[in-house]
């Protein structure tokens, strides 16, 4: 096929959010030589082995390659010309021509070996290049602040770092190894076609080409809608796909297979349809460009034949001219693909580079240094001093809270949803910054502290715990993977798992499924306290850690919290009044203000007290349910 060699199902789409994007050239969006910058720091950046000997050598072969294949048509030319001359004897006219034309096939082959070898070369850059643009970007989405990751679709953001990579090897591929040098032929071949027979030849050569290109790129522009149509509803299909399939229990909970699977189905009938006008669209494109090559060649053939005619151009000369349009026709054949792609290339590699040129909210300061770690007895005294924070989506936040947790000793949260409780606990862990306050660990602002030395100190037992799909040992030891095996079980036994884990098969190396889902949620919070507890932190902070166990499983493993908690300062955050009997300090949030604190046995004896009704509420609600 010409145009686009069936490029028009390309499989990395566009998300909805590059919808808009899509439909700008290359300088209404990324100007070209800010694109073709940002294209050229990221070679400079792949460290690829001997990457200026390579681009150089590689460089080299494709010019080489582009000029012997101007070249070999001329060999066979006098080849021709010289079979068709006089009376000469037999033997050494077939001898002349069998030498000449062996040289033609030798410079042919030279000519098409050249790109090969220069692809081999300059290989390892391209791979290089690719691979540490993936790795960086990576590294940058994992690094930027928990508000842009609540806000980003993980598919689409993964789409968009991968179309990203992968633009970046085409446009290398495409600009150094075709577009470019068929600009360079282009010109050598109108020097030889004016300078060697006849200027005319030139003209129709460069006007043809100048027509190809100015039709190729109209029928690119017009085709664009059929492609942005034909992605967004790609787009449309590939997240409906992912969600139902992250979420799949709740699309059977609730029988909505069905509903789910028309949604998907009515996606992909959008995109067939948006395919049939892309391809239809395609084959007129390929109708006009056979058009224009054709008529090029027979004016050209034309041309050369008046002038044979005239005694002015040999036999030889007449082939050599059709073959160096041919040869040059051929890299114009993709011309429309690589027009299409580079324009969507370009557009990708930008929105890549857009989420590289995010900022995170919360980063390390220039003189930020690791939370020193006590030799003896761990623990550290955490302080709120004045803290306000407001979530963009919500009317309330946390309004001036102070309090402090001191070493050693246990701190719980209690109030209703939407108090302010998980974002302290975001604060603590410094996912968020808070907007004015200060909050510090053991002396020390967290935000002149090392974001990794700060949560190396600090572990979290979450409500929801969320798994890799991987290993039981790969999971409990995520937070120190260094850990020995007699760590391990120490850890599985003071999160009262080791018995499960015995009963396994495959023991430890249990797959866990996607998200945990092959666990129930009380055997995942087990998971997660294990976890916890092989990081041995100075700051524990348990999030309603124990919600998901049934009553006996629960209480034994309080009894273990219990212990982990010693030498540990621990901020508890909890529904169940029950379970922070024990707590130094217990803070009562309503509407992101503290409105009572104290121990329980203050608390409930403080009549028309917050914390005096809740608890009153829970134990009638126990004696009743026994």
């Amino acid at each position: 096929m010409r145009g686009e060699r069936g490029g028009s199902r390309r499989g990395d789409v566009m998300s909805k959010a590059q919808q808009a994007g899509a439909g700008t050239s290359v300088s209404e969006g990324p100007g070209t030589l800010r694109a073709l910058a940002d294209l050229i720091g990221l070679v400079g950046r792949s460290k690829a082995p001997q990457l200026g000997l390579r681009v150089t050598g590689s460089v080299s072969l494709t010019l080489m390659g582009k000029g012997l294949g101007v070249l070999a048509p001329l060999m066979l030319g006098a080849a021709v010309n010289h079979l068709a001359e006089g009376e000469s004897v037999a033997t050494t006219v077939g001898i002349s021509f069998a030498a000449l034309a062996i040289g033609w096939a030798f410079i042919r082959f030279l000519a098409a070996a050249t790109p090969q070898l220069s692809d081999l070369v300059f290989a390892p850059v391209r791979a290089a290049a690719q691979k540490q643009t993936a790795s960086d970007a990576f590294a940058h989405a994992l690094g930027l602040s928990l508000d842009f990751h609540q806000t980003k679709r993980s598919g689409t953001l993964s789409r968009v770092m991968d179309r990203g990579a992968r633009a970046v090897d085409f446009l290398l591929r495409i600009l150094m190894f075709n577009l470019g040098p068929t600009l360079l032929e282009l010109i050598l071949a109108a020097a030889v076609l004016g300078g060697r027979y006849d200027w005319r030849f030139a003209a129709v050569a460069i006007t043809v080409v100048l027509v190809y290109a100015t039709a190729t790129f109209m029928m690119a522009n017009w085709r664009l809608e059929h492609r942005r149509t034909m992605n967004a509803a790609d787009a449309e299909a590939a997240g409906l796909s992912v969600d139902a399939l992250l979420n799949y229990e709740t699309v059977k909970s609730f029988g909505a297979e069905e509903r789910t699977s028309g949604a998907y189905e009515q996606s992909l009938s959008a995109y067939a349809s948006a395919s049939l006008k892309a391809n239809a669209s395609l084959a007129t494109l390929n109708l006009i460009q056979a058009a224009i090559m054709n008529l090029g060649l027979g004016v050209l053939a034309v041309l050369a034949g008046f002038e044979a005619a005239a005694g002015r151009m040999g036999p030889g000369d007449v082939t050599a001219a059709v073959l160096i349009m041919t040869s040059l026709y051929q890299p114009l054949n993709i011309l429309g693909f690589a027009y299409r792609e580079i324009r969507q290339s370009f557009i990708d590699m930008e929105e890549m580079l857009k989420v590289m040129r995010e900022k995170p909210l919360v980063a390390d300061s220039p003189n930020a240094v690791a939370l020193p770690r006590p030799e003896e007895t761990c623990g550290a005294e955490v302080e709120f001093d004045q803290v306000s924070f407001r979530h963009d989506a919500r009317s309330s936040g946390l309004d001036d809270v102070s309090f402090v947790i001191p070493a050693h000793t246990t701190t719980a949260l209690v109030g209703p949803s939407g108090s302010g409780k998980s974002t302290i606990v975001k604060l603590a862990l410094r996912l968020l910054d808070p907007q004015s306050g200060t909050v510090s660990i053991a002396g020390h602002d967290v935000r002149e502290i090392k974001q990794q030395s700060l949560r190396q100190s600090v572990a979290l037992v979450p409500q929801d715990v969320a798994l890799f799909n991987d290993t039981l040992a790969a999971n409990i030891t995520f937070a120190r993977p260094e850990a020995t095996e007699a760590e391990i079980w120490a850890a599985v036994e003071g999160a009262e798992l080791a018995d499960f884990i015995k009963s396994l098969p495959d023991g430890l190396q249990t797959r866990v499924g996607e998200r945990g889902l092959k666990l129930s949620g009380g055997e995942r919070q087990r998971v997660g306290i294990a976890r916890a507890l092989i990081a041995d932190p100075c700051v524990l902070i348990l999030d309603e850690a124990t919600s998901a166990l049934d009553s006996r499983t629960e209480a034994a493993i309080q009894q273990t919290l219990r212990r982990a908690r010693n030498g540990r300062t621990t901020l508890v955050v909890a529904h169940r009044l029950s379970t922070i009997m024990d707590a130094e300090q217990i803070l009562v949030l309503k509407q992101g203000r503290i409105i009572e604190r104290g121990t329980h046995h203050e608390l409930v004896a403080r009549q028309g007290g917050e914390y005096a009704a809740l608890w009153r509420k829970q134990t009638r609600t126990r004696k009743t349910t026994a």
